[in-house]
């Protein structure tokens, strides 16, 4: 049976992707989307379930995208070019805000926005990951979801420095703020449960339900291997290297990397990510799970161990065949092993 997401998805009459992964989001092809205004395909993974949606629009060079509101949520990643964004509620003030290549944000649930790109010979293209599919299917009506005339006041009240105030702390590597000038240069924290000397900070955004991280580890490093639900959207900022995903019990799959690169680990599959490249590897992930108001998805305890009930394989507990992969991944891209710390002798 198709779903209503998904009779809608062909009604927007633009192109669609699936797979484990996307090997660059700055090359994959786009269609003309004439309710944006633009050019854009949906890009729906495995590793999503349905559970969330993915798309790629991208604006021609001197244009605007058309005006838009939804009942869904949408976190944004700018991809490539600059431009800025009008928001505004029905009948109220509008405001409007810049962003760049490597900008986050998120218009509020159902606020009216437009989206213009801020030069005249380059496109910008952006990368959004949405609740599109859980609530069309939900509700299977196209009306409710983009002509509901409801104002999330407790969302967006009209606030001037709504995109441009400083953000704040609200736990432990939890940022709140609704804009993020550049994700591959934001301070990130030390994050020792995940092994790997690597660091972290999540994201809390336009009161949403999903959310986002941004993980980041040294050259000559890897990861532990963790499993959690559906519908995290890995996208490559910075470094080369691969991934391994794997159901418990089941052979490995191996997908390699590059900034630009997308992969959506499926629910309760382990990954694993490896660093062979020169540089820090760092990467964003959206998804399901604000650290403030929760989200779609059972909970899972991803820095605990698998041998106490959690979701997480501490490096004595992998498979050697693991490590010795990686060493031969590091020897064929002249990278030099950095994992002593963690294994002694090796």
């Amino acid at each position: 049976m198709e779903t209503s997401y998904q009779k809608w998805q062909q009604e927007e009459g633009i192109p669609t992707i699936g797979g484990f992964s996307v090997e660059s989001i700055r090359n994959v092809s786009l269609g003309p989307w004439k309710r944006k205004g633009g050019r854009g395909c949906f890009v729906n993974l495995e590793g999503t379930e349905l559970i969330n949606d993915c798309y790629i629009c991208e604006i021609e060079p001197g244009s605007s995208l058309e005006p838009q509101k939804h009942l869904f949520e949408e976190i944004i990643y700018v991809v490539s070019g600059r431009g800025a964004t009008t928001i505004w509620n029905e009948g109220g003030k509008k405001q409007t805000f810049e962003w760049q290549a490597g900008s986050l944000f998120s218009p509020p649930l159902n606020v009216w926005h437009q989206h213009f790109n801020g030069s005249g010979d380059q496109p910008a293209r952006y990368l959004a990951v949405t609740s599109a599919s859980v609530n069309i299917n939900l509700f299977h009506n196209l009306d409710f979801i983009f002509k509901n005339d409801h104002v999330f006041k407790d969302r967006f009240s009209g606030a001037d420095d709504y995109f441009s105030s400083k953000g704040k702390f609200i736990g432990e590597r939890v940022w709140e703020s609704n804009f993020i000038p550049d994700v591959k240069t934001i301070k990130l924290l030390e994050w020792k449960e995940r092994g790997a000397g690597g660091s972290n900070i999540l994201f809390v955004m336009s009161e949403n339900a999903m959310a986002a991280h941004i993980s980041e580890f040294p050259v000559g490093t890897y990861k532990k291997a963790h499993r959690h639900g559906p519908g995290a959207h890995v996208i490559i900022l910075n470094g080369n290297g691969y991934s391994l995903l794997w159901q418990e019990g089941k052979p490995r799959v191996k997908v390699d990397w590059h900034e630009g690169s997308m992969v959506v680990p499926p629910s309760r599959w382990f990954h694993q990510h490896f660093n062979t490249g020169s540089e820090p590897a760092r990467y964003l992930a959206l998804r399901w799970g604000s650290a403030k108001w929760g989200g779609i998805g059972g909970a899972f305890k991803v820095d605990e161990s698998v041998k106490s009930g959690g979701d997480q394989i501490e490096y004595p507990d992998e498979d050697p065949e693991i490590r010795k992969l990686y060493k031969e991944e590091l020897k064929k891209h002249g990278g030099t092993w950095r994992m002593n710390a963690f294994f002694p002798g090796e």
